[in-house]
């Protein structure tokens, strides 16, 4: 089954939108030696966001067009362009090519740690908006 074109519009238009973003973060932080702060927070960020929009529109019930365009839109979009595991692994390459190993695996497991920790937190989040 071919995407609408719709569909690959938003996405693309989405993935714009977010690759700017993580673009703008990035030019704000700046690099520093050892760790990649800027790299670190939009994927802590996109991964707490991404649980918050997941977990809001499973609770908005059944998908709908108008949700899956929302769904695709902001999720593979925006939060997809937005986070960047492909910087995270060429980082890890690059600390290890430079011998620090400690610095690599510190950066590596506490991105990833951080990650699920955020997308469990953007979840906790999204789970109280249907509390009395």
């Amino acid at each position: 089954m071919r995407p609408s074109p719709l569909l690959v519009l938003v996405v693309t238009v989405g993935g714009a939108l977010g690759t700017t973003g993580r673009y703008a973060v990035t030019h704000l932080i700046g690099t520093t030696h050892l760790i990649p702060w800027a790299t670190l927070l939009v994927n802590v960020v996109g991964a707490f966001l991404l649980g918050l929009l997941l977990e809001r529109l499973s609770r908005a019930g059944p998908e709908t067009p108008a949700r899956q365009v929302v769904r695709l839109g902001l999720g593979t979009g925006v939060l997809g362009g937005f986070t960047t595991y492909s910087a995270l692994a060429l980082e890890l390459h690059d600390l290890l090519a430079a011998a620090e190993v400690a610095a690599a695996v510190a950066y590596g497991v506490g991105s990833v740690c951080a990650g699920l920790v955020a997308c469990a937190g953007g979840i906790a989040l999204g789970a109280r908006g249907d509390r009395p």
